[in-house]
């Protein structure tokens, strides 16, 4: 996990580029990697800008308790266990997920392509500060 820090005029802004764990992955690991990056996220003060992006690995449905933090910008219509993780990470730290900025057709939501080109998921993300 690494981070870039860019100081502007009026504030600064933590840019935090990373690479998830898989879904196959075990429990424990999957649970150091989010404390790892909460470690990172709070060692920032609060007035900083900080914006977690990269591959998370996580499936983020459009049920209705995710409704507020992922929006109805999502592919999948069940998150996975790596979604519901990064949702809990993004309530506990007042963040909400930016999958996509203007509403896209489903064709145009997708990040990653099976090798055999017939699975399409949306497992890219980018968190904001509110």
């Amino acid at each position: 996990m690494s981070y870039v820090a860019l100081r502007g005029h009026w504030f600064n802004t933590i840019v935090s580029i990373l690479h998830a764990l898989s879904e196959e992955k075990s429990d424990d690991s999957k649970e150091s990697f989010y404390e790892e990056l909460e470690q990172v996220f709070d060692h920032f003060p609060k007035y900083h800008i900080k914006i977690p992006l990269g591959t998370f690995n996580a499936k983020l449905g459009r049920e209705d308790i995710f409704k507020l933090t992922i929006r109805n910008a999502s592919l999948h219509h069940d998150s996975n266990d790596n979604g519901v993780r990064i949702v809990n990470f993004v309530t506990s730290t007042i963040l909400f997920v930016n999958t996509k900025m203007i509403p896209h057709r489903n064709i145009h939501k997708y990040t990653w392509t099976s090798p055999d080109g017939k699975t399409h998921n949306q497992i890219n993300n980018i968190l904001i500060d509110r």
